[in-house]
């Protein structure tokens, strides 16, 4: 505890070094002959390379830049990390980059390059706006998911058991939420996040875009060998994904003669997924979420039938926001209580899954494309202002 509140001490004490600092660049920086219109990062998140990959395509500079490398993909334009002794000085280094490269910044709730100051991240939105650079935010999970304002309590048990230092971070993620709910220039909401936000410019069912040309389904539908049912999951965080569940039904399955092959990947760079994918029958998400993500659009991408736990109300709401018709999401349906009885219909149901998974395909090409999501970024960047340069 005190060589914890001695750090504390010294983070404290550099951020009140970088104030002046920062504040000076931020001011000078708004004259600089900035070369990328759009910065996406400081998380390395796989779904930035595909975001500038749709901006690029609409005719925007777009250009990732991370703090650090992943195991899921180093695909990443900028690694402005520093060696770790100095890993502090990595939030002055990305700060720089951002306001003397950059027109404007699609970033997350926990924030951009000062997501990890002891408390400079309270002034980064006005340093942007200072500089005249726009923030467009998003969310992607712990960034907002402050607890108390769930319904979902198997969720909120769940963290408890994978996140369990969450609890600690409540009150920042809420005053990261509000700072940037009111002082970002774009807020985009979508999944289940909506739960845990009070105002968004945009909405979307979920701001997820892959490539549908690397992600394509590998069999023909006459192809599908004999045997048992090949079921893949990958969780990043087991108590989340109802994972415990999956395996209970899965042995349960096997002892009564259904043949159920389950894999389990969890820590292994996205081509290995990929290549996963397309060697397995059925995908299986998650079970307590909600919603979908980036694994089952994966899937989905694929030709693959999809498990995955869709929460009636928030359906409902991306339905009545006119956001989704009626009947549209091709996720076959399952929690922790019915994924027994859902794999035990699919192992048997061989032609029922060849139709979700073409119905799955057409869906990502749909809402998730590498065009559809250039379509709905171009709108929102035009919106604060950020038109592609000539």
């Amino acid at each position: 505890m005190f060589r914890a509140a001695a750090l504390r001490m010294v983070y404290c004490a550099l951020d009140a070094l970088l104030l002046l600092p920062v504040l000076l660049l931020a001011a000078f920086s708004r004259w600089a002959p900035r070369a990328v219109d759009i910065g996406l990062g400081p998380r390395p998140l796989v779904n930035n390379p595909y975001h500038a990959r749709a901006l690029r395509g609409r005719g925007y500079r777009a250009e990732t830049f991370v703090n650090e490398r992943y195991y899921i993909t180093d695909d990443f334009d900028h690694d402005l990390g520093v060696p770790r002794p100095f890993g502090y000085l990595a939030a002055f280094r990305m700060l720089c980059w951002c306001l003397i490269n950059c027109r404007s910044l699609l970033i997350y709730f926990d924030g951009g390059a000062l997501a990890d100051t002891a408390w400079l991240w309270r002034t980064e939105p006005l340093l942007y706006r200072l500089a005249g650079v726009r923030t467009v935010v998003l969310a992607y999970g712990s960034d907002v998911q402050d607890l108390t304002r769930t319904t979902n309590l198997l969720f909120k048990h769940g963290m408890g058991k994978s996140y369990p230092g969450h609890r600690h971070r409540r009150r920042r993620v809420a005053a990261k939420v509000d700072l940037w709910t009111r002082w970002g220039d774009h807020v985009v909401a979508g999944a289940d996040w909506v739960e845990y936000l009070y105002h968004w410019d945009s909405l979307q069912i979920g701001h997820f875009s892959i490539d549908t040309e690397r992600w394509v389904p590998q069999n023909a539908p006459d192809a599908e060998p004999a045997g048992p049912l090949r079921v893949l999951h990958a969780p990043n965080h087991r108590a989340l994904k109802g994972t415990e569940a999956l395996q209970r039904a899965a042995a349960r399955l096997c002892a009564e003669g259904v043949p159920i092959e389950l894999t389990l990947l969890e820590r292994v760079p996205n081509d290995e997924v990929r290549a996963a994918v397309a060697a397995c029958d059925v995908v299986v998400d998650q079970l307590v979420i909600g919603w979908y993500a980036m694994f089952a659009i994966e899937g989905m991408a694929s030709g693959k039938p999809v498990v995955c736990h869709v929460r009636p109300d928030l359906e409902n709401f991306y339905i009545d926001a006119g956001l989704l018709e009626p009947a549209e999401l091709p996720l076959v349906r399952a929690d922790v209580r019915t994924i027994e009885s859902v794999l035990r219909s699919l192992a048997t149901d061989t032609d029922g899954r060849r139709a979700v998974g073409v119905r799955s395909r057409a869906f990502v090409e749909t809402r998730h494309s590498l065009d559809r999501a250039g379509h709905d970024l171009e709108a929102i960047f035009r919106a604060v202002g950020v038109a592609p340069c000539p």
